[in-house]
């Protein structure tokens, strides 16, 4: 019998991700990913906002009308967003203004309103907790991955402007990784993105084949034992 939480993880990272199997959110996702502390960012501010409309959403599920469901899921989503978006203004405030739009552009993020009313409105508040954990998790994974091949086939660095989130004493861990590397323009713009997730999305379809066709294996073997 297979755990709960075991399925939720596997779905998030892996077999539902967001950004992978979904193909959610993929505006800002092509857009920021230019260089993992934008990502960084980005995924975090997400995943925030997977887990708190989440647990919020199952908490009152019991009390909101079905027929006013998905405006009340909106509002609570915008100000949850409203809140991450201020706090990285106050805290953040140079990453702020490189996500730019794209923050406040959560709120209109397909995956969250899709996990509110897929999930968190039909499950209690540890498994809701759990499930917007788990795919905020995958999502910034993915992004996390794009971002650092874009950065570094583009800038030819790592950690590139790591002190918009760690402040100047992280400036050291900037890595360059190629002397007198002057990039490669298509990585940082948008279609390179687009191109990057396309080469993520086709190796993760791959692995997933090869685990069908061994799982596949497995009864045949087992039917020529038999037959033996």
């Amino acid at each position: 019998m297979s755990h709960p939480y075991r399925d939720i993880a596997r779905n998030g990272l892996w077999s539902n991700n967001p950004a992978l199997v979904q193909i959610l959110g993929l505006c800002p996702l092509l857009a920021i990913t230019n260089t993992m502390v934008n990502s960084l960012g980005l995924g975090l501010a997400t995943t925030l906002t997977l887990i708190f409309s989440n647990v919020t959403v199952s908490a009152i599920r019991h009390w909101v009308r079905p027929e006013i469901r998905i405006p009340v899921f909106v509002l609570i989503i915008a100000s949850i967003v409203t809140v991450i978006e201020l706090s990285m203004n106050a805290w953040f405030h140079e990453l702020y203004m490189i996500l730019g739009i794209f923050i406040p552009l959560i709120v209109t993020n397909c995956t969250i309103i899709a996990r509110a009313e897929a999930f968190a409105s039909k499950n209690s508040i540890p498994h809701a907790f759990a499930d917007g954990l788990f795919m905020g998790l995958g999502f910034t994974l993915v992004l996390l991955l794009l971002g650092t091949l874009r950065e570094v086939i583009g800038f030819g660095t790592l950690f590139r402007q790591i002190e918009l989130m760690f402040g100047d004493h992280a400036k050291w861990l900037t890595v360059h990784l190629f002397g007198n590397y002057r990039g490669y323009l298509l990585a940082i713009l948008p279609p390179g993105a687009f191109l990057g997730l396309g080469f993520m999305i086709a190796f993760k379809n791959m692995i997933d084949k090869r685990i069908a066709r061994k799982h596949q294996a497995i009864p045949v073997k087992q039917l020529v034992q038999i037959v033996k």
